[in-house]
């Protein structure tokens, strides 16, 4: 996640304004602050609030509801496995990701290597249990291959 900016309200405020005029703006302003910072900051969601006529606990709401947003900084890789029907009927739960990892959904490691996210399907079910490693997609994981994964991310 090397891409992302240091929070700077300054940046925040020219993401707002570049999106608030636009119908439905919350989701769109939302995504362009976590691309550029690696997360929604807390001190974003007064000045979205604000700027879109909003409650903050409306803006928090829908940062909270939506798994692809994060309320703080990911780990230097993002690991994001599949809990649909298809990897779990094929032992995505029982895969040791959170125990390798010591930490649970949303969470990341003590090393700040690895972020551990879930995702409710890939279109992966062929080659199911899957995930996604900084979104390249890996198939048919097992615990060797899980484990291989985050051992070279922590590299």
């Amino acid at each position: 996640m090397s891409g992302t900016e240091a929070w700077r309200p300054e940046r925040a405020a020219e993401i707002i304004a570049q999106g608030a005029g636009a119908p439905g703006a919350a989701l769109p302003i939302l995504h362009a602050l976590q691309e550029a910072f690696g997360h929604v900051p807390e001190a974003a969601v007064p000045m979205l609030a604000d700027a879109l006529n909003l409650t903050r606990a409306e803006v928090h709401g829908v940062v909270s509801f939506y798994h692809d947003f994060r309320r703080a900084p990911p780990g230097r890789h993002v690991l994001r496995l599949c809990r649909a029907e298809a990897c779990q009927s094929m032992g995505a739960e029982a895969l040791a990701a959170q125990a390798v990892l010591q930490v649970g959904w949303g969470q990341t490691s003590a090393d700040h290597a690895v972020t551990l996210e879930p995702v409710y399907c890939l279109g992966l079910c062929a080659v199911a249990p899957a995930g996604l490693i900084d979104g390249a997609p890996v198939g048919r994981l097992d615990s060797a291959r899980l484990q291989a994964l985050i051992d070279e991310a922590r590299v």
